[in-house]
């Protein structure tokens, strides 16, 4: 097999364990900071957007730092970095007394972690061009099959054991995970730049990056992060308040955070293959529309599972939407700028993080869970309406180019 083809696959199944790792007791915050003290329902929502806005704020200002160090020194020890720090501090959570020391922290896992951002520029840069897509997406698979099952197993310890035991079970799982990928994946530096021209060897500007293009699409990257975790905090008091008790519900939360996490899986296994067959804004524009129609009804249902089968139909159509947007920016920028041009996307999904968890709680807290809902659809319709003017402008530019073409081909007639 392919030396590519194993890295990806291994670090597929590192990124599995990985976010199985984090999961095992991140969506149970709001049920741990009342173990920690906070009773007060307006205070659980305060800080269930602060403790979910920390590590993303942190993380924007780090990701493109830990880029350029990895287009510097390598891609594979950046992933083992994030990995060997997340062990200890996850861990560390289920040590904690209070939540301020939570906070700091969740603050400190956006300094040192980022497993995910890590694994993208590792697979990216060693993968040949022709085969983006389906790499991307593939990897994108493991985020979310680790995020189906991480809250579901994290749940049953969480309702056997306790919350505590649930972080320090993660941090366990994920000091494995260093050691998995420590000694299998081997980083080849020169296979991607092998099928490149010869001027992406030579040295590139940092700012070259940034093209029309690429701003664009971390545009649709900021609100289309934001439109699909807005709500996602606020899922364990949502239940809660549907159900009337604390009791059981860290597995039911377990499961519908599985169930999402599951949707969003299937959709990189499949809908991100697209890309490498059919125009890919279009794609984006068909996923960002649909993902919209889809969330409008989730403010009006009553019943628990109903809703949890529209939210992950509206999961599912979205889930295709940011392989397709790596996918985008990637083939457009040389491969020693790689990891730079993850970063600077890791930076913006941060801020997009960070910005939805404070808007939820700012919402839910001045009117009620279910009204940030609403705010779902038009943050989709948002990202579509920025997919529209990028596909015009281009548009626009490709019939400029024409006539300039037809005018000069009849002057020298």
């Amino acid at each position: 097999m392919e030396r590519w083809k194993i890295n990806l696959y291994t670090v597929w199944f590192s990124q599995i364990l990985s976010i199985m790792s984090f999961n095992f007791g991140m969506p149970f915050l709001p049920f741990y900071i009342q173990q920690l003290g906070i009773t007060s329902p307006n205070d659980v929502k305060l800080y269930s957007g602060i403790l979910n806005a920390a590590p993303a704020v942190t993380m924007a200002i780090m990701s493109p730092i830990w880029g350029i160090i990895s287009d510097k020194y390598g891609r594979k020890l950046m992933l083992i970095r994030a990995m060997l720090f997340a062990s200890f501090i996850i861990a560390g959570m289920g040590l904690i007394v209070n939540v301020n020391q939570l906070i700091i922290l969740r603050l400190l896992q956006g300094i040192f972690t980022g497993t995910v951002t890590a694994a993208i520029v590792l697979v990216a840069a060693n993968t040949p061009k022709n085969r983006l897509s389906f790499a991307l997406g593939f990897l994108s698979s493991s985020t979310f099959i680790g995020q189906s099952i991480g809250p579901v197993i994290g749940g049953i310890v969480a309702e056997f054991v306790g919350y505590r035991v649930s972080f320090i079970v993660g941090g366990i799982l994920m000091f494995l995970d260093f050691l998995l990928v420590l000694f299998i994946v081997k980083e080849e530096k020169e296979i991607a730049v092998k099928g490149e021209e010869k001027k992406e060897k030579e040295k590139v500007p940092m700012l070259s990056i940034f093209t029309a293009t690429a701003v664009s699409m971390l545009i649709v990257l900021l609100f289309i992060r934001i439109g699909r975790t807005v709500f996602n905090p606020y899922i364990p008091i949502y239940v809660q308040e549907i159900k009337n008790t604390t009791k059981g519900i860290a597995g039911i939360t377990g499961l519908i955070n599985g169930f999402l996490a599951f949707t969003t899986a299937l959709a990189g296994l499949t809908l991100s293959r697209l890309g490498d067959k059919y125009n890919k804004m279009k794609l984006l524009l068909v996923y960002l529309v649909l993902g919209a129609v889809f969330s409008i009804p989730l403010a009006y249902i009553n019943n628990l599972w109903i809703f949890t089968g529209i939210f992950g139909m509206v999961f599912f159509i979205t889930g295709g939407v940011e392989p397709v947007i790596m996918s985008i920016t990637t083939e457009d920028t040389p491969v020693n700028r790689r990891g730079l041009l993850f970063g600077v996307q890791g930076t913006v999904g941060s801020i997009g993080f960070a910005v939805a968890p404070l808007l939820g709680g700012v919402i839910s807290i001045k009117y009620c869970t279910k009204a940030v809902l609403l705010f779902i659809p038009v943050f989709l319709l948002i990202s579509s309406l920025a997919v529209l003017v990028i596909m015009f402008r281009k548009m626009k530019n490709n019939s400029h180019s024409n006539i300039k073409l037809k005018n000069t081909f009849q002057n020298k007639i």
